[in-house]
């Protein structure tokens, strides 16, 4: 098992781009920069679990265009959310080896920075992220016309975490959510109504798609399958007693299987 570094990603001061909140966790020689992409209403800081666990790296996380620390920063499409996480890539890459990290949707941007950017990219890796045009899971659905963008946050939290986990939310930490409602609605309206504009076969990096063992673990075995027909570049990988939002839960055993995954491209021992 890792061993735990008793620090929090810190906000940086500056950041390539500019208008996002960008959050970082030093290490003096580290092996590579981890850069965290966090999924639908989620934010950077989410990851400070696993950056504590990742001693031998510099991990990067940022809440994504149109959510929290970024919320002011626009439009937050598909493409800008790409665009965004490539001018990352290529900050970190004047320092070292870069490994891209998305929870959900942000591993769908990470993969499509892989594609589109692969000098920039030396492992990429994904965690229960969609592909809906290639196999098509819907348990948040698409966006409803007729509920405004708070309605469809709150909506979508109670789907995929809990109406329970809404519940003990304090007033502040609901409406912040709420808030983040327009960036949720553009991340599904991409994911449901929009031409994704890479494709897997065109994935030329070293790649790993993880899952957890939940309820829709069936979904994600058929999904690994599908992958690794498009591209023979992904390793799948399943994760035993971990839920969608195993950055939280578990992240001893999601960030040793990110060290593990480098030890491999490395060839370390």
């Amino acid at each position: 098992m890792t061993s735990a570094l008793p620090a929090r990603l810190q906000t940086r001061e500056h950041s390539p781009v500019k208008g996002l909140r960008l959050l970082s966790m030093g290490s003096q020689s580290p092996l590579a920069t981890v850069i965290c992409s966090h999924g639908g209403l989620d934010r950077g800081a989410s990851f400070s679990r696993i950056a504590r666990r990742l001693s031998d790296f510099e991990v990067w996380s940022y809440d994504r265009r149109g959510y929290q620390g970024s919320r002011e920063l626009a439009p937050f499409s598909l493409e800008h959310h790409i665009d965004d996480l490539a001018t990352l890539a290529a900050d970190a890459k004047r320092r070292g080896p870069v490994i891209l990290f998305g929870h959900s949707f942000g591993g769908l941007v990470a993969f499509g920075v892989a594609i589109k950017h692969p000098e920039l990219v030396d492992l990429v890796i994904g965690y229960e992220s969609p592909f809906p045009w290639i196999k098509r899971l819907g348990q948040a659905g698409p966006p409803r016309e007729e509920e405004d963008e708070g309605a469809a946050a709150e909506r979508f939290f109670r789907t995929i975490v809990s109406s329970e986990g809404w519940d003990r939310l304090s007033v502040d930490e609901q409406n912040s959510r709420r808030a983040d409602g327009a960036a949720l609605v553009q991340d599904l309206t991409d994911l449901y109504h929009s031409e994704i504009n890479f494709t897997m076969e065109d994935l030329r990096v070293p790649a790993a798609y993880i899952f957890g063992d939940g309820p829709f673990k069936s979904h994600y075995i058929e999904l690994g399958r599908a992958l690794q027909l498009s591209s023979p570049h992904i390793k799948i990988i399943e994760l035993h007693h971990a839920s969608h939002g195993a950055h939280l839960s578990n992240p001893d055993q999601l960030a040793d299987t990110i060290i593990e995954l480098w030890r491999e491209i490395c060839a370390l021992p």
